[in-house]
């Protein structure tokens, strides 16, 4: 069955997508040797960036560190039964919190980024006991 939250995860895996995008966007439309972006060897390109690039860059890292604690945690409240509604408004949370925390993240407001990024966690949290 098709809920909210089995669609967050789907929305939580694309995030990490959108953030690479926006960092290697920079180097599009430029040539490799006039430090375009690299797609022979990405990661060492990436590593090379700096300001708002980095910054996407990171967002993307995060991103993927964020997820297996929110899938097993909307997977565990929907194996144990908890009320679906409850389950979908802290998944939906959990999202709004993240696209919150990657703005943050790429506008450099680092105090306000950490604590979104604590309320996302704290969502994650809370599906292991809804």
């Amino acid at each position: 069955m098709s809920t909210i939250a089995n669609f967050c995860i789907l929305a939580a895996c694309a995030l990490p997508i959108v953030c690479a995008g926006i960092a290697k966007s920079s180097g599009w439309g430029k040539r490799r040797r006039d430090g375009g972006y690299d797609n022979h060897d990405p990661r060492a390109w990436l590593a090379q960036q700096t300001g708002r690039s980095a910054r996407a860059n990171n967002a993307q890292i995060n991103s993927f560190e964020a997820l297996p604690l929110f899938i097993a945690g909307v997977l565990v409240a929907q194996t144990n039964g908890a009320a679906q509604g409850l389950v979908d408004a802290l998944a939906l949370g959990f999202i709004a919190a993240r696209v919150v925390y990657i703005g943050l993240y790429l506008a450099d407001l680092q105090l306000w980024r950490s604590l979104v990024w604590a309320i996302g966690f704290g969502l994650s949290a809370a599906l292991f006991f809804a």
